[in-house]
């Protein structure tokens, strides 16, 4: 049975930091793309980051490039999410997406991803 779970969300200032976790389990995770969305609009999931399990390569996109780090922990099946110098446009649903096609080439799609978590919530304050 798969299981990914997201944790870590809460409530910060701005310039302020949270790190979220995403543990996955159930399915093959040393090899796949795993990456960090948020809901920024009713119809729509942005990826944030994301990372290829099997080489460590990392993408951002250009909004949190330099204040978010995705990393991964094979030994626990868990990639983190530290958020850094939050700002209040942060605020949003963030979700884990798993299982997506080797190489993230397509990272930023969310169909791309077979599995998700719940998602945890991020609020940051002026």
């Amino acid at each position: 049975q798969v299981q990914v779970v997201e944790s870590g969300g809460g409530s910060v200032q701005a310039g302020g930091s949270l790190r979220l976790s995403c543990a996955a389990s159930g399915y093959g995770f040393s090899s796949n793309c795993m990456a960090w969305f948020r809901q920024d609009s009713p119809n729509e999931r942005k990826g944030v980051a994301g990372i290829y399990t099997a080489a460590g390569r990392t993408y951002y996109s250009d909004s949190v490039k330099g204040r978010f780090t995705i990393s991964q922990d094979n030994a626990e099946n868990t990639v983190y999410l530290q958020m850094n110098n939050l700002k209040p446009e942060d605020t949003s649903m963030y979700y884990c997406a798993a299982d997506g096609r080797p190489g993230c080439v397509n990272w930023v799609l969310d169909d791309e991803y077979n599995y998700w978590g719940q998602g945890t919530q991020v609020t940051v304050s002026p």
